[in-house]
């Protein structure tokens, strides 16, 4: 039976801030969403801080219009409900007026995989908050390319063979597929910038979909900041694919990403519980993990992945490793690069006014008659 799974999330209204979804926001989705259950095969509606995620089994394929405005049509509903409750951010990841065919592009992340269902299907979704969809390049090059991190790697012969992963230059609108293992270095020279080089999707060599990731930039749609991305991402596991255990575990070392409160510091990602709500210690980037098994369409789960007790010690350290880093304060790395900062505009404002204040050092115009300063061939410019 050929199967699609759908997971598409958006931030439409946080209590108080960028927290958690208020009850009313989310029986105000779940309500859409079942209104028009007969289109899916099953659905499951949860939250990840202050973002939304609806998880729909279809006979639709992916991309299909009528899911993807179901979803909208479900986003739409919660929105008028944070307003109508004064929630924080309403409608915040809604970037267009009118749904027009397809969420991709309009603020909702989207991942998404059709396939073969087999007899014991299983897939995890990893929903993540307060940051941006590089946030899953390091996880993803451990599950995959890393045998220290996945024995699966050497012994398991399609894991073995290498994979196909499409990587996507989220600045320029364009998607490389590079194949392992020759391709190598060429995906870790991209994932070494999270911000610009996201995993799009893997494959197996010979074509079974694996994974499938959201990768919208919101800043680059709006053109300005609405928030961070809380991407969503999709594995297929057991078999023939890595592990439950294996996808799992590569979320057990809080690796440092963007994102955070303002969207403008370094901080680590801390793995939590189902439907928790994003922390107002400096609003630490999650990540949850909905453990799913399917038959016929059918869900079976999720089964709360990060739950277990052995967690309770990485979310220890992610937290002992972000308060680490926010003692740095301002200071970069805590903060990001300007060309990263989501408040750029504001930061600009600030830094125009020190430019104001720049005045020439003594023998500068000597120095630049001689073709630089320091024997270093840097030219000093007039800023007018």
């Amino acid at each position: 039976m050929k199967v699609t799974v759908s997971a598409i999330k958006a931030d439409v209204g946080g209590i108080g801030g960028h927290t958690r979804p208020s009850d009313g926001l989310i029986a105000a989705v779940r309500g859409v969403v079942q209104s028009s259950k007969d289109m899916l095969l099953d659905h499951y509606i949860g939250y990840c801080g202050d973002d939304v995620h609806i998880v729909m089994s279809h006979t639709h394929g992916t991309d299909s219009e009528k899911i993807h405005k179901l979803a909208w049509d479900a986003f739409m509903a919660g929105t008028e409900v944070a307003r109508a409750e004064g929630l924080y951010g309403a409608g915040q990841d809604l970037l267009k007026d009118s749904f027009s065919g397809n969420v991709k592009g309009m603020g909702p992340g989207v991942a998404e995989i059709e396939f073969e269902e087999r007899p014991n299907e299983a897939f995890t979704i990893f929903a993540a908050d307060k940051t941006e969809p590089g946030a899953f390049n390091y996880p993803i090059y451990r599950m995959f390319v890393d045998a220290l991190s996945n024995t699966g790697l050497i012994v398991n012969k399609s894991l073995a063979r290498g994979v196909v992963i499409n990587v996507m230059d989220v600045e320029g609108g364009r998607i490389a597929e590079l194949e392992m293992w020759q391709d190598k270095p060429l995906l870790e020279a991209a994932l070494m910038y999270p911000g610009r080089y996201v995993v799009d999707s893997v494959y197996t060599k010979d074509g079974e979909p694996i994974l499938s990731a959201s990768t919208d930039r919101l800043h680059n749609i709006a053109g300005t900041y609405v928030g961070k991305d809380d991407p969503i991402c999709m594995v297929r596991t057991q078999k023939m694919f890595p592990a439950t255990e294996e996808v799992g575990s590569v979320f057990n070392n809080p690796h440092y990403v963007a994102g955070n409160t303002r969207g403008s510091h370094n901080m680590p990602l801390m793995p939590v519980r189902l439907n928790s709500a994003a922390t107002i210690n400096f609003c630490i980037p999650i990540v949850e993990a909905l453990v799913f098994s399917m038959h016929e369409g059918r869900l079976t789960g999720p089964f709360d992945g990060f739950s277990t007790p052995d967690w309770d010690l990485v979310r220890e350290r992610a937290t002992t490793k972000a308060l680490e880093m926010r003692s740095q304060g301002f200071i970069h790395p805590a903060t990001l690069v300007p060309s990263e900062l989501e408040y750029a505009e504001g930061y600009k404002a600030v830094i125009s006014s020190l430019d104001k204040k720049m005045v020439p050092m003594a023998g500068a115009a000597a120095a630049v008659k001689e073709g630089g300063v320091d024997g270093s061939g840097a030219r000093y410019e007039d800023p007018d």
